[in-house]
Parts: structure tokens; C-alpha cells; sequence
């Protein structure tokens, strides 16, 4: 990717996430890179990425396609999390009002076992109505925002783990647990016996930092409710590792180079 008479190529990275982190690392160590990766903000204490940072929205897809023709961005890379919600129909629409290359790297989902007991709904509300038939005590790992889709049970006991502290409406018997990612096996194990958990909810977010849960809760034979990915734009080039999305890049810009 490099060119000594040619200024830098600039990307973006709709991030927040672990790849993007990763991706980010990967390319501010190019010479012939301009790197900016924007972040939601919903974190009060972000992991900040190498290259350049900017937190807070665009303003819908007419923000974001104005914010790529006016800073100049060859490349916009999608790493935002798989549930991150309407942020990639947003740069899809974006990019192509823009006309600027466009690339989502997106973690593979989970996929169950044969040992596994995994119950799949569609939203959080789909969780909240499958609880009542599955157990009593709920460790909730779905973060901090949907809490009020189980504000209802009053009967259900929840252990809520979130990055940061969760605001009201939320379950009535519910305690939180402040802790970030990556966990182990042992730990996840360990936290499954002493709240005696007997029923696990997590959302389809992939990725090796999060799935210990996964294994722990196999091996007590504890029921996942598992809430499927919701839909992504169609007809945008997918990459699964940050590696395949920088090699993406560097056929992109070669290419360019070339005409």
C-alpha cells in the first residue's frame, strides 16, 4: 500500500469492537495510511484504538456521506458490533451517496453443538418470553441497554454483566456485574455455580472473548437463549478476520494505483 508521491489513503472504521481494534493497529502501522476510526460513544471508558479517534454519531447517512466527502475517505470499513443496529444500513446508504469503497467485517456467529440446549428467539422481547418456562435464575449477558424488555418478571432473579452500570427500567431482582471482556472457562464456571444460574441469555455476537460462557453453561447442561443477529444491507463484500479485511484494502488501493 505504499506510495511515496501520493498522500495517504484514508480510511474509516465504524468500530467499537475487538476487529476493528485490531484492524486499526494493523493499518496505523502503514506508512501510506491515513487511519480514523469513529466510535459510538455509549462506553463511558472506551478502549481507544491506534490512529485517529472520533467519538458521537454523523447524523443519520446524509451526516455520515458528507462526513466522508469532506475528510477526504477512500475506504469506509464496517467493524461495528454485530448488533450494533441501524449504523450499517446507514454507511451502506452512505457510501454509495459518497461513492466510497465499502467493506463490513463481521465475526461468524456461534454455532451450537450437539452437547448444546440453545433455545433461538429473534429480540430481546422473544428472550423475555421464553424465561418463564426455563428456570428462575437468569444470568442476563446481554449488556446494559434491553433491560427493559425483562422489566416484567418480577418471579426471575437476574445477574446482569455490563461494561457499565445499567439505568432503570430494569428486572426488579436483578444484580449487576461491572466487568468487560475478554473471560475465561474457569471463571465463567465459577460465576454458573455461585449464582446458581440455571438459565443463560445472550445475543449471537460471535467472537472467542465471549463465547467461555458458552462452554461453561454446555457443561452444567444449562439452557441458552440465544437471540439471533438482526439483518444486514445485502450485496456489500464481507470479511471474517481483520487480516482478510486489510488484504481487501491493499487489492482496493493497488488496483486504484494502477488506473
Amino acid at each position: 500500500m505504499s506510495d511515496a508521491a501520493r498522500p495517504p489513503r484514508h480510511v474509516l472504521i465504524l468500530g467499537g469492537t475487538t476487529e476493528a481494534r485490531r484492524l486499526a493497529a494493523t493499518l496505523a502501522a502503514e506508512p501510506a495510511l491515513r487511519v480514523t476510526s469513529s466510535l459510538a460513544g455509549r462506553v463511558a471508558a472506551p478502549r481507544l484504538p491506534d490512529g485517529e479517534v472520533r467519538i458521537g454519531g454523523f447524523g443519520g447517512p446524509e451526516g455520515l456521506a458528507r462526513w466522508l466527502r469532506e475528510h477526504a475517505v477512500d475506504a469506509l470499513i464496517d467493524a461495528t458490533h454485530p448488533f450494533a443496529g441501524t449504523i450499517s444500513f446507514s454507511a451502506a446508504e452512505a457510501a454509495a451517496t459518497a461513492h466510497v469503497p465499502l467493506l463490513a467485517l463481521r465475526r461468524p456467529g456461534w454455532v451450537p453443538g450437539p452437547d448444546d440446549t440453545w433455545h433461538q428467539v429473534a429480540s430481546l422481547e422473544g428472550a423475555a418470553t421464553a424465561l418463564p418456562a426455563l428456570g428462575s435464575r437468569i444470568f442476563l449477558a446481554t449488556g446494559r441497554m434491553g433491560l427493559a424488555h425483562f422489566s416484567h418478571l418480577a418471579d426471575l432473579w437476574f445477574l446482569v454483566r455490563s461494561v457499565d452500570a445499567p439505568e432503570p427500567p430494569h428486572p426488579p431482582r436483578m444484580e449487576v456485574l461491572l466487568d468487560r471482556g475478554p473471560f475465561t472457562l474457569e471463571g465463567e464456571r465459577e460465576l454458573l455455580r455461585t449464582h446458581r444460574i440455571d438459565v443463560l441469555v445472550t445475543k449471537d455476537s460471535g467472537a472467542a472473548a465471549t463465547a467461555p460462557k458458552l462452554a461453561a453453561a454446555r457443561e452444567a447442561g444449562i439452557p441458552v437463549v440465544v437471540v439471533r443477529r438482526p439483518p444486514t444491507p445485502e450485496g456489500i463484500p464481507e470479511a471474517a478476520t481483520p487480516a482478510e479485511a486489510a488484504n481487501w484494502l491493499r487489492l482496493l488501493f493497488n488496483e486504484a494505483a494502477a488506473h
